[in-house]
């Protein structure tokens, strides 16, 4: 990660100033988003600034399909983030050529804070210097170079800033909110703060020329409604203002709102992913898949023996039977194009008959029986031994995420912050390696219980909080988008089954992912009702086989039973058991809580939304929804 923020394009004045894990460019600091360093914030910088010469091409062609389908058919390829990789040549030199390679980024937010004087001004004002730290980047600062103590304290940036709806960020209007809008002419700030309490109404603003002064308390709630101006349409990100300025639902701009430095609400990415699965049935051809990055282009026999070279696994074969293979998976894919099917579907295909699947390199599965009492209800239990899973990031959004409901698959997909200035041509992606647990559902019991009274009533309920939470933020077709009590039931058993594994076998709940596989009869995809449960890493090798091991019927029995039985009860009961979809504008979700069924959110699909453990074992308030009634244990 490096600094760029004196010259923009110019790698002289670049400096680098931390360290990211490329996993953390798609889930917590990626395009857009700020990254607290010691004494920095910086603001990932824009797609178009990226230096790709250290980037390297991922192959995923179902992956790459999805995000044509969302950013457009001008999207080439899935790159890794540039990083200097080991053996390339380059020493430890701090002041080096591979000290300039890495992500760019830019001071955010760009007004500075002195704690000794107390003075606020932006650094466009040259009242703060860069002081960077070749062999301790992350120490690297700006210092008040003309404050009044003896050696140049480090400055600090200011935590309040602005966002709207639309993902555009900036400043804080400083000098418009101490002057409330009147002109000033030499305005100097200074950022006071009384007690050591830290929350806004403490904290105040004050102009020493002209002696306006200001609380921050002012800028929150429906005070900041009043108080602050509306959006600019500003992407900091891409050093860019709209000039049709923002543009909110009811055709004007929207309302800036305060956030802090630091806050959750403040980016929030839209991420694809799919699972690598076995394209073909033959040795050659997976071969061919998994570098078509570097085959794509291949049509002659000629060509062939120097590919041989970068890819020593086709030596084995003729290169008349190298060009057939590439001459086929070509054809293959322009009959498919991967673009019109659910990115899930094929892998629910994969998964629900392991017996028909070729074993790679990178996908291995083996059945084992189902955990006896569970026969009925459990269909098939699939040990998934080695899994390749690919992620991209399309985009983002601020204050609400749009990911939690995929609105970005309704049409949302202008909601969400673009990456880039122009329509992007790559975008970033990584891949992890792992393992995990697939649990296909009985359809036939899981038809009969979607049947019940209980169940449709509860049904409603839960649809009548999925419309209000879509009506408070303005999404069109607030009934769009429910997906039905089916997938209520497999998130909230796969969430019950990852706290018991969290619980039980030392696993952090972050660690442990979830992917549903949920579809009516009625869907093109036809009927779909499984769980793959999965912990992945981004070392080569990925993870040592501990999560499969907990899929043996001995072993699962044992965790089935005790995540229903724990389902049966919470520490919050009776307010959890009795909490309504639709009680407030912020959740979806009856009963369900902290205690019992929510995770972190890089874990879950949605946001701990469309939960509800009533689903899976009776509770205090409910007793005839349970799919998994005691009597069937």
């Amino acid at each position: 990660m490096r600094s760029n923020s004196a010259r923009r394009g110019s790698s002289r004045f670049a400096k680098k100033v931390g360290e990211i894990r490329p996993t953390q460019l798609l889930h917590s600091s990626g395009v857009g988003a700020l990254i607290d360093l010691p004494n920095l914030s910086v603001m990932v910088m824009g797609l178009d600034e990226w230096d790709l010469t250290h980037s390297t091409v991922l192959t995923e062609q179902r992956l790459l399909a999805q995000v044509k389908r969302r950013l457009g058919d001008q999207v080439e390829q899935l790159l890794m983030p540039p990083a200097v990789q080991e053996g390339n040549g380059f020493g430890n030199d701090a002041l080096g050529y591979e000290n300039l390679v890495g992500v760019p980024c830019s001071p955010f937010p760009r007004w500075m804070v002195c704690p000794v004087c107390k003075t606020l001004a932006p650094l466009s004002s040259g009242l703060f210097n860069l002081d960077p730290k070749p062999f301790a980047p992350e120490r690297s600062r700006f210092v008040h170079t003309n404050c009044r103590a003896k050696k140049p304290p480090a400055v600090l940036p200011v935590r309040f800033m602005v966002a709207c709806e639309a993902g555009h960020l900036d400043d804080f209007p400083w000098v418009d909110f101490v002057h409330r809008g009147e002109k000033c002419e030499r305005p100097q700030l200074r950022l006071e703060e009384f007690g050591v309490s830290g929350e806004a109404a403490d904290v105040q603003v004050k102009c020493t020329n002209c002696g306006s002064s200001r609380r921050m308390s002012a800028a929150f709630g429906e005070q900041g409604k009043q108080f602050l101006p509306y959006c600019k349409g500003r992407h900091p990100h891409l050093r860019s203002t709209q000039e049709e300025g923002c543009t909110g639902d009811n055709g004007g701009p929207h309302q800036l709102k305060t956030l802090l430095l630091g806050a959750s609400n403040a980016w929030f990415p839209a991420v694809v992913s799919a699972i690598s699965i076995p394209q073909t049935i033959s040795e050659i051809g997976e071969i061919i898949a998994l570098n078509w990055a570097d085959l794509n282009e291949v049509e002659q026999l000629i060509e062939i023996k120097h590919i041989k070279k970068s890819i020593p696994l086709l030596k084995k074969f003729e290169d008349h039977e190298v060009l057939k293979a590439i001459q086929d998976y070509r054809a293959r894919l322009g009959d498919q194009g991967f673009s019109d099917a659910d990115i899930k579907a094929p892998e629910w295909e994969v998964l629900s008959n392991p017996g028909k699947v070729r074993s790679t390199r990178d996908f291995v599965l083996s059945q084992v029986a189902v955990p006896g009492g569970f026969e009925g209800l459990i269909e098939k239990v699939v040990l998934v031994e080695k899994m390749r899973e690919v992620r991209s990031i399309i985009g983002f959004s601020r204050i609400d995420s749009l990911e939690d409901f995929a609105l970005y698959e309704e049409g949302e997909i202008q909601r969400l912050a673009p990456l880039s200035r122009t329509n992007p041509k790559w975008v970033p992606a990584t891949e992890v390696r792992g393992e995990g647990i697939f649990i296909q559902f009985s359809e036939t019991r899981l038809h009969d219980w979607l049947q019940k009274k209980a169940v449709r009533e509860l049904s409603e309920e839960i649809f009548q909080g999925h419309c209000r939470w879509r009506r408070t933020r303005n999404i069109d077709h607030p009934e769009a988008g429910f997906r039905g009590m089916r997938f209520v039931l497999l998130h909230s058993f796969a969430h019950a089954l990852m706290r018991q594994f969290s619980l039980e076998c030392g696993y952090t709940s972050a660690s442990i992912r979830e992917r549903i596989y949920s579809a009516e009869s009625t869907e093109p995809s036809g009927p779909m009702a499984g769980v793959l449960i999965y912990t992945v890493a981004s070392d080569s090798e990925g993870t040592l086989g501990g999560l499969v091991s907990l899929g043996r019927a001995a072993s699962l029995i044992l965790h089935l039973s005790q995540a229903l039985e724990r389902a049966r009860l919470c520490s919050s009961d009776p307010l959890c058991s009795e909490h309504h979809p639709a009680s407030d504008r912020y959740t979806i979700h009856a009963a369900a809580c902290h205690a019992c069924l929510f995770l972190s959110e890089t874990s879950c699909e949605c946001g701990n939304r469309y939960l509800d453990r009533s689903v899976l074992a009776e509770t205090l308030n409910r007793s005839e929804t349970a799919f998994f009634s005691g009597g069937e244990l």
